[in-house]
């Protein structure tokens, strides 16, 4: 058993499903949505797309291309986030919710591209 191939699909897997956990909830209720999951799944993207930088595959470009996508969409949701909390007195409107929760769903479609690739890869693989 390869250890960096069971870090890396760790880390991909795992960045689906905190960002999935976010993600899922009301689309305009706050409470269903905690912040401090949408920093973990940021976190866990950071790294994920750390680890496809060694990959020099075409499989691994388009990997890290997924995971980019998801690292910029989860960065303006947490942006979006700070901004109407701390910048202006918005605060967390259902309106500006569902624009967060929208961002998210979009790191969680290129998160589930890069878990699909994963499986095909793995699939694909012969010994």
């Amino acid at each position: 058993m390869n250890l960096e191939k069971v870090v890396f699909a760790f880390t991909i897997i795992l960045a689906l499903t905190l960002n999935f956990g976010f993600f899922t909830g009301d689309i305009g209720n706050a409470a269903h949505h905690n912040v401090y999951e949408l920093y973990a799944a940021i976190f866990v993207n950071a790294i994920a797309t750390i680890l496809k930088f060694g990959d020099r595959t075409h499989m691994g470009a388009v990997l890290l291309a997924a995971s980019l996508v998801a690292d910029i969409q989860l960065v303006a949701a947490a942006g979006v986030w700070v901004f109407a909390v701390h910048v202006t007195d918005i605060g967390l409107t259902p309106a500006t919710v569902a624009s967060i929760v929208s961002l998210a769903g979009g790191a969680v479609i290129a998160n589930t591209i890069s878990v699909s690739l994963l499986v095909i890869e793995t699939v694909m693989l012969r010994r």
